[in-house]
């Protein structure tokens, strides 16, 4: 099937009703698989539902952060080259992320003594949201299930990954520093086999 009869089954399915996001939703999964989603996401909304979309990212090949931890330690994104980094964006208030943060600090702990790393960005308004959420975590989790957690707020953080209209955000970083994957919403079970495959 072509680009076009891809491009009018998503088009179709676009005025629909709650059966017509379902069909939307499988027409998308279905492009990524055949590779031909790219132009497309663009013009398609974020679902209301859960997302668990992964697709390659092209507008920055090569990410910058810097700042300071919420600990107050300088940090810079480019200092974990020869390591796959996984990067999330979220916020104390988004459910979702809240929700996901015992099975990542898991899956990050399984990783330990391998070349990998995961980076929390918060986006929160109020930097005593993150202090707050950090002082429980410190006194409830494991040290080998915390990871490196920055605040978006702080004067001194930078970034060149854009605003996410959507929480959870991530990008999945390889050993060179280059993203290879983005994921809009929850981070799918499948990224960690990609970041196994990047290990």
């Amino acid at each position: 099937m072509g680009f076009a009869n891809h491009a009018s089954l998503l088009t179709a399915s676009r005025g629909a009703s709650r059966s017509g996001r379902k069909l939307r939703g499988l027409a998308v999964v279905a492009l990524i698989s055949l590779g031909m989603a790219a132009p497309l996401l663009a013009q398609t909304p974020p679902s209301t539902t859960k997302a668990e979309i992964a697709a390659p990212a092209t507008a920055v090949v090569t990410p910058n952060i810097e700042g300071k931890t919420v600990e107050g330690r300088p940090f810079k994104l480019s200092s974990l080259k020869g390591k796959v980094v996984l990067v999330l964006y979220w916020s104390t208030g988004c459910a979702v992320c809240r929700d996901k943060m015992p099975e990542l600090r898991t899956n990050y702990e399984g990783w330990a003594g391998k070349p990998f790393e995961l980076v929390a960005v918060a986006t929160d308004k109020r930097m005593q949201d993150v202090v707050d959420y950090e002082r429980i975590i410190a006194q409830t989790v494991s040290t080998k299930q915390q990871f490196v957690q920055l605040w978006m707020g702080d004067s001194s953080y930078r970034d060149n990954l854009g605003a996410h209209a959507q929480l959870p955000a991530g990008y999945l970083i390889d050993k060179t520093g280059k993203i290879v994957e983005r994921y809009v919403g929850r981070i799918p079970p499948e990224a960690w086999d990609r970041i196994a495959d990047l290990l």
